[in-house]
């Protein structure tokens, strides 16, 4: 995983069972990103949470629902899952 995947992987493996939403976490394509781990097979739940202000209405709230390790270091520096 690289890129903006990557980065919203992180995301999630740091914030464990409260999820990210892009309210908390600003990125342009936070569903494409997690589109594409889903693709690569890891577990990720879209809790749906409505929000008021101006521009209310609902976000989702992603939350990874496996393990997710780093091994190696620098460029080499992969995630893994297990």
């Amino acid at each position: 995983v690289k890129g903006r995947d990557r980065w919203a992987l992180e995301c999630l493996r740091s914030a464990g069972n409260e999820g990210c939403t892009p309210i908390d976490n600003p990125a342009p394509r936070w569903s494409a990103y997690i589109h594409n781990l889903r693709k690569l097979g890891l577990p990720i739940e879209t809790i749906h949470e409505t929000h008021g202000g101006p521009f209310s209405g609902t976000h989702g709230r992603y939350v990874l629902r496996c393990a997710v390790s780093t091994i190696g270091s620098g460029e080499e520096r992969a995630l893994w899952s297990g």
